[in-house]
């Protein structure tokens, strides 16, 4: 699967067969070229993935689901910029080499991975000791004949790679709505899956994110995360270097559905995963109740969950405390930091 993939994409599970280098939009409605709502340091993840540097996070616009109470409407829609593999290349190592981001973050990217396999396979190539599938070697073109080694990401570290390398942990952040043979492009490129794991009911998988297959695809393509990425590892500061973390969105009126997903999750990968169970939701939407989606996830009910997850045994996750539920989590998609042509001159 390559850039040609857009020609009659199967990109993503809902293989629309649609033309994107012509034009034509399939159900998430993106072009073949990248748009990028936001390129710039994130706060509002898991601790491990933020310390004191911050998230690169690149949200890329458009998405294959249609959750009913997204809260990023404006950057699903198409809000953002346009921009060219060499324009994201420049995009990424900003953040790395001027943000001192403590990892490129790549949000809800499903549906441009040819794309942004292609670009980390350049940028990565000579970064870490292991190679992209991609391609299987290294790129003479693209490196300077330095070697890096993996798991080594001190700052004199960092001082010795080539700076139009990529060396920091490549986290991919998604809603696990992804074609194994997309993921598989990723092998070797990616560090960190951070991965949703919304439902366990068809049912509702179908009525809140028009997806009833979603249990079953998500699976998958969790399955094959856990085959890429290796034991939990972090730094001496504490930042995640290689690992996977399920997220887990409480929703309000849906907490049995919650105590599915724990079930499943736990009792199919074990430790394998880091569980990361959220109470952010926002109602955004006027009509959400008929949805079943009432208020806010109540104190009570949230607790709930957590203490469903301790009767499981599930002893090391991570949990929100109250007051999460904010737009102030939900940042501008207006372009801000995605590089231009002038961006890295």
């Amino acid at each position: 699967m390559n850039r040609d993939s857009y020609n009659c994409c199967h990109v993503c599970p809902r293989e629309c067969g649609v033309n994107r280098i012509e034009g034509k939009r399939g159900i998430c409605k993106a072009p073949a070229t990248l748009k990028i709502g936001r390129a710039a340091l994130h706060w509002w993840e898991e601790p491990c993935l933020v310390g004191d540097k911050g998230s690169g996070a690149v949200f890329f616009a458009y998405c294959p689901l249609g959750c009913v109470y997204c809260q990023n409407q404006d950057l699903v829609t198409g809000a953002g910029i346009e921009v060219s593999e060499a324009q994201f290349e420049q995009t990424l190592l900003r953040l790395q080499n001027e943000e001192h981001a403590a990892n490129i973050n790549l949000v809800t990217p499903s549906h441009y991975v040819p794309t942004i396999a292609k670009v980390l396979t350049r940028l990565r190539c000579h970064s870490f000791g292991h190679f992209s599938s991609v391609n299987g070697s290294c790129n003479g073109d693209s490196c300077n004949g330095d070697s890096c080694e993996s798991g080594n990401k001190s700052d004199s570290y960092a001082s010795s790679c080539n700076p139009k390398s990529l060396y920091i942990p490549v986290v991919y952040n998604t809603s696990s709505y992804d074609s194994v043979d997309t993921l598989r492009l990723l092998r070797g490129l990616v560090d960190i899956y951070l991965a949703d794991y919304k439902y366990a009911t068809p049912e509702i998988a179908a009525r809140l994110s028009h997806a009833s297959d979603y249990p079953r695809v998500a699976l998958a393509a969790l399955d094959e995360m856990v085959k890429q990425i290796g034991a939990w590892r972090e730094d001496s500061s504490g930042l995640l270097q290689e690992g996977i973390i399920v997220r887990h969105l409480v929703l309000p009126g849906y907490i049995e559905e919650s105590f599915k997903v724990l079930d499943v999750l736990h009792e199919r990968y074990g430790n394998a995963i880091r569980f990361s169970i959220m109470n952010q939701y926002t109602p955004l939407r006027s009509d959400l109740a008929k949805y079943g989606l009432k208020g806010s996830v109540s104190v009570q009910d949230y607790e709930r969950v957590l203490d469903y997850a301790d009767s499981l045994g599930i002893e090391d996750y991570f949990w929100q405390e109250g007051g999460a539920a904010t737009e102030s989590f939900i940042p501008a998609f207006d372009g801000t930091g995605v590089c231009t042509d002038a961006c890295g001159d």
